[in-house]
């Protein structure tokens, strides 16, 4: 029910474009003002319903009603960009083979086109935005959610518990976890059965997904449990060993007719590297030219409340594990680094300006002068003290790994909330995701996310 409105919200949301395309083009034409238009109804009704029809055949097939838990507001905004761009000009293209020596010919103007196609990336991204609030608000009410069965016993099994638990939006329901025991619980969380109970927990738990979390499980063991889940139409997902931290697309490639793999094809080298460093100079250089009086102002505070020093430098682990100079406004009190620990929640170091700055980011902007210099990245793995680096990488498997680029001023998981007092590993995680992912589009959301969670003062863990 709720697809079928969603693909009634979307049909709504392409045929309103057209119309606003069709009468902004009016008012504010593009290239030339039109000269006696005709009326919408008498030419532009069949081109509004192979637009829409278009649309939405390209949205069906490329499963953008296949609602996805956690995606993006980000990742949904691209993909309904690229779609609608496919769906459009589908969609001008059966205009010009159909229509073409009928009375439905007509030539439409590119203001129209280039019109219809804006307001149907707009009115279709908020379109979807109240559908997902409608939904949030039913699984809120304990309507439309997912219930889950967890398969292990493990720090795995926990981590998966707990993301689930801090997302309620993703509309999971954990029903229980499944155990080689059957007894006990795990992260509080009820054990409702050993492995070889799945085929009947999934009946009377009523369940819809099962996420097998034993990333040492042997191939014959993944085996057996898949074959204990195929019960109906549950969705199965399985945390894997070796590609852990790549999370990546993967693809299958031929070699002599051997299938290969693919897990990491696209790699932060070359002119990718090169554009990143553009990117970095130039945002980086309007950054300290159009923040100069805040920079100004912030400085001004800090020394004014104890006189001393504005900035604090310290040395940080950067590119290929060098380390470098960081320079940051200074949110501590003075030789607050003799007491050196790792910062917590209402840490008495902190001066009142530290503690206005630290949730907003704005103690990092100095490092714009990091970044110009090329030390540093806007985005990138956030770079430790040398000697935390020290102790992680002899305790955390791949951790060396998150130095393969450039430190960051953010990064995917400061804005994922891996930040401060919280889990490294998790961290870790989120930094080789960013690693083997590596995207302009993914530098541009996590930017943009940080603008907004800095002007909103909603940094998650920022203390």
């Amino acid at each position: 029910m709720l697809l079928l409105l969603q693909v009634v919200i979307d049909a709504a949301m392409l045929v309103g474009a057209l119309v606003l395309g069709y009468l902004v083009r009016t008012y504010i034409p593009i290239l030339s003002p039109p000269v006696d238009p005709p009326s919408f109804m008498e030419r532009y009704l069949p081109i509004t319903i192979v637009h829409t029809l278009s649309v939405l055949t390209v949205f069906y097939f490329s499963q953008m009603y296949h609602l996805k838990q956690g995606l993006s507001r980000f990742d949904n905004v691209w993909r309904i960009m690229q779609h609608v761009s496919s769906g459009t000009v589908i969609a001008i293209a059966v205009e010009t083979l159909a229509f073409q020596n009928s009375e439905l010919q007509f030539d439409y103007p590119r203001g129209v086109i280039v019109y219809t196609w804006l307001f149907s990336v707009l009115l279709i991204v908020v379109g979807r935005e109240l559908h997902q609030q409608l939904v949030m608000r039913l699984q809120r009410a304990q309507i439309g959610r997912d219930n889950v069965i967890i398969v292990g016993h493990n720090d795995v099994t926990r981590s998966i518990i707990k993301n689930i638990r801090d997302n309620s939006k993703l509309g999971y329901d954990i029903v229980g976890v499944v155990t080689e025991t059957g007894e006990g619980k795990v992260a509080k969380t009820q054990v409702i059965g050993m492995i070889e109970d799945l085929p009947t927990l999934i009946d009377a738990y009523n369940a819809d997904q099962v996420i097998v979390a034993i990333p040492d499980a042997t191939r014959k063991e993944l085996g057996y449990i898949v074959s204990l889940c195929q019960r109906g139409r549950v969705e199965i997902r399985i945390y894997p060993d070796n590609f852990s931290f790549i999370a990546g697309t993967i693809t299958v490639d031929q070699l002599v007719g051997l299938p290969l793999l693919s897990v990491r094809d696209v790699a932060l080298r070359g002119w990718r590297l090169s554009l990143k460093r553009a990117v970095d100079f130039f945002g980086s250089g309007v950054g300290l030219v159009v923040l100069s009086p805040i920079l100004l102002l912030l400085a001004f505070l800090v020394w004014r409340h104890d006189r001393g020093p504005v900035f604090f430098v310290q040395e940080r682990v950067g590119l290929d594990g060098k380390p470098f100079p960081m320079i940051k406004f200074r949110t501590m009190i003075i030789n607050a680094e003799e007491k050196a620990r790792w910062t917590v929640a209402g840490d008495d170091r902190v001066t009142p300006i530290g503690k206005f700055m630290r949730p907003r980011n704005l103690d990092e902007l100095p490092q714009l002068f990091n970044v110009f210099y090329g030390q540093m990245s806007l985005v990138g793995p956030r770079p430790e003290q040398v000697n935390f680096v020290e102790a992680f990488n002899k305790q955390y498997r791949r951790y060396s790994e998150r130095h393969r680029e450039k430190a960051g001023m953010t990064g995917w998981a400061q804005v994922n909330g891996y930040r401060g007092d919280t889990s490294i590993e998790d961290r870790l995680r989120a930094d080789l995701y960013y690693v083997e992912n590596w995207s302009l589009w993914l530098d541009i959301q996590i930017i943009i996310r940080t603008i907004w969670q800095t002007v909103t003062g909603r940094s998650p863990n920022a203390y």
